[in-house]
């Protein structure tokens, strides 16, 4: 570990989440872990072409620091689809870009690095999950697919939920063509005649996923940072040129024994 790295924040818990002591959800930073550049320093991502030892290494840096068991840890291998997954036990599987649980000592995850992370809590049924939405996944609508899975399986009321739309690349740094844009409303895009492109927003267009599923605005917060403008706290795929680690998201809820 660096020198200084327990200065520095591995992790950023959401104010919205704040009311439930019995949660665990947070937002790695880049900061803290051993990996050499291009990948420094806390990279958590397991399918990056950094060294096995340092990410495993990072990966115990930030659980410990969590108090969480690295086996109660759930993560998959990501596709940009809307694939969900309800899980009862850590673990890792391939193909699904949305994890679920209702297991007291299970914590979704999900690892991005310009992807908007979303992160559900539904405090009455104690029902969590961790979303991974970059913009496939984002015009597959997989926030509010997730949303009507919990509801269907586990009748959560989105009046009880609190979600958090998180760190990403930011609409001014988004630049993409009109193929991609066709995907998303106008309120989610605009039109810069001197790039003669289109810029996206993740962020609001997640947001109103969640809004349309019926959870209040209150009880949505949304993170002020980018992965492109803040590239010195958080890891930026494109900014990076594909040559960087990833930030990790999680979310769970202690068993009432070792609830802090």
């Amino acid at each position: 570990m660096n020198k200084d790295s327990a200065s520095q924040p591995l992790f950023f818990r959401p104010e919205v989440f704040s009311p439930f002591p019995e949660l665990v959800a947070v937002e790695s930073t880049r900061l803290g872990g051993v990996s050499p550049f291009p990948f420094a320093s806390l990279n958590l991502g397991l399918a990056t072409e950094d060294n096995p030892e340092n990410v495993a290494q990072n990966r115990r840096i930030f659980f410990d620091t969590l108090h969480i068991p690295v086996s109660e840890v759930a993560s998959a291998h990501q596709i940009h689809g809307d694939g969900i997954l309800d899980v009862v036990h850590g673990g890792r599987w391939n193909g699904f870009d949305a994890l679920v649980t209702a297991t007291p000592g299970v914590f979704v995850s999900i690892t991005i690095a310009d992807c908007t992370p979303v992160l559900i809590y539904d405090a009455q049924k104690k029902v969590v999950a961790a979303i991974h939405a970059g913009w496939r996944g984002t015009s597959l609508q997989i926030v509010k697919k997730t949303m009507a899975y919990i509801q269907q399986t586990y009748a959560v009321l989105p009046s009880d939920c609190f979600a958090y739309v998180g760190t990403c690349i930011d609409e001014c740094s988004y630049e993409v063509g009109a193929d991609v844009a066709s995907h998303f409303e106008d309120a989610h895009k605009r039109w810069d005649a001197s790039a003669q492109k289109f810029y996206l927003n993740l962020k609001k267009a997640n947001e109103q996923q969640l809004l349309e599923c019926g959870i209040p605005e209150n009880q949505i917060a949304q993170s002020p940072y980018s992965t492109v403008i803040h590239n010195d706290r958080y890891f930026s795929y494109r900014k990076e040129k594909g040559q960087t680690g990833r930030m990790l998201a999680l979310i769970g809820v202690r068993p009432a024994e070792s609830a802090r």
